[in-house]
């Protein structure tokens, strides 16, 4: 079975048609808020990601899945940059694997056995869904909840980090 990433890309003559497809659920104004939201946020990723195309297809799978699990998409932001700097297939000295570090034991908790926690859709799915729950179960509190998911319950390093990227350099006033 081939996986997600190794694909064929999409005909550009789809590509429309699936964007259009991805958007009907929205809003003229939810849209108009993401795109606003993506073209503020280019700015500071260009750091991480040179390819223009690149940073727009992640950007948007970014919003989309932060957006569902009911996360502020510019902490996403920041959690992945403490965590991997935005290399999908990095991969920690604990065996934590691709954008936002997901422990390949969540596959079996959340997933199929077929899942590549290397193509960023997936793991974005993945990471955004297991914060989501710990911020649920920490009743909204992002420092116990950031610990969590970091495995550093009771400490506060972790947490001060993803704060840290999220207030210097992704987290914007929202627009109204």
């Amino acid at each position: 079975m081939t996986s997600p990433a190794a694909a064929q890309p999409l005909p550009q003559t789809l590509r429309p048609t699936l964007e259009s497809a991805n958007q009907q659920h929205q809003t003229a104004q939810q849209q108009w808020i993401a795109r606003q939201w993506r073209e503020r946020m280019d700015t500071p990723l260009v750091r991480f990601i040179d390819d223009a195309a690149h940073r727009q297809t992640l950007l948007t799978r970014i919003y989309q899945e932060a957006r569902l699990a009911g996360l502020p998409p510019d902490l996403v932001l920041a959690l992945i940059q403490v965590e991997s700097a935005f290399k999908a297939d990095a991969i920690s000295s604990a065996g934590a694997v691709g954008l936002m570090q997901i422990m390949p034991f969540w596959v079996s908790e959340l997933g199929l056995p077929i899942d590549d926690l290397t193509y960023p859709p997936r793991n974005l799915r993945y990471g955004c869904t297991i914060l989501a729950h710990y911020l649920a179960i920490e009743n909204g509190d992002f420092t116990r909840a950031l610990a969590r998911y970091n495995g550093s319950l009771g400490e506060t390093w972790y947490p001060e980090r993803v704060m840290h990227a999220w207030r210097n350099t992704w987290r914007q006033p929202t627009l109204r």
